[in-house]
């Protein structure tokens, strides 16, 4: 469940008429075939890949790249970065603004997505984010040494963990406040002195015409006719991806400070966007 929510309401959902329906017909069967037809191979590559590198993915990250991109065009979203991913080991911090940004970070860079754990149960979505690799996490304290720990184990087989430290998505118009919990597991013995965190912004751009809060979403709106207004929209917006500076976890004393100086690095990257 989506739990963050404005002072103002989502915009009202346009009514689709017969080009839109035939705009959400075309493009859905498209991106259905890349997404599936996508896992099919990976699934494939991965078993040779399985046998070769063990638990680690050396081989495979350029296809989910492939197919974001191509979900992103087919949408009408013109997508660009600034910046450049990271080549030291750690994991990546971004704000939040819609599910469109499991797309749009995959675009550039192979990484594992850090969750809630509902998403796994969510139509459509919850099975291309197991079958991507996603952690799940419980909102449960008695769960967080394991999560941690299943954290730092991915975090030591080269996997890049992408977190969104805000803990929800929002209307796509601001950064909310980061949590600094899941920061913890860069502070584990015999990861700080290795780990780097890259802070990233993410700015969407609404098509000409559209509310501001296109690409968001927030409060109480359900994927399904999110999802339809994207496939039905006439004109396509953008998407920019701001890398900034990686962090070196060592040079920090706790996961606050951390947490703290990848928040004014995504807000700034936000500002300056604007």
């Amino acid at each position: 469940m989506i739990t963050w929510q404005s002072d103002a309401p989502p915009p009202a959902a346009r009514r689709i008429g017969p080009a839109g329906w035939l705009r959400v017909a075309g493009r859905g069967v498209v991106i259905a075939v890349l997404l599936y037809g996508g896992l099919a191979v990976l699934f494939a590559l991965r078993g040779g890949e399985r046998l070769l590198c063990g638990q680690r993915r050396p081989l495979t990250p350029w296809m989910p790249r492939l197919v974001c991109r191509a979900v992103l065009a087919i949408l009408g979203i013109r997508y660009r970065t600034r910046g450049a991913p990271m080549a030291q080991p750690g994991a990546v911090v971004a704000n939040h603004s819609s599910w469109l940004d499991i797309f749009t970070l995959n675009a550039c860079q192979g990484l594992f997505f850090v969750s809630k754990a509902e998403v796994a149960r969510w139509p459509g979505i919850g099975f291309l984010a197991r079958a991507a690799g996603t952690l799940f996490i419980q909102r449960d304290p008695k769960a967080a040494k394991a999560q941690q720990a299943a954290m730092e184990d991915r975090i030591r087989l080269g996997q890049r963990l992408l977190f969104f430290p805000e803990g929800t998505s929002s209307d796509g118009l601001r950064v909310l406040p980061f949590k600094s919990t899941l920061f913890q597991a860069f502070f584990a013995e015999g990861l700080r002195d290795l780990m780097w965190v890259q802070p990233v912004t993410v700015v969407y751009r609404a098509p000409a015409g559209e509310d501001p809060r296109f690409y968001g979403w927030w409060g109480s709106m359900e994927f399904g006719p999110h999802l339809l207004q994207l496939l039905a929209a006439p004109r396509g917006g953008a998407a920019e991806v701001i890398f900034h500076p990686p962090l070196r976890v060592a040079d920090f004393a706790t996961r606050k400070d951390l947490a703290a100086a990848c928040e004014a690095a995504v807000r700034a990257g936000y500002a300056e966007a604007d």
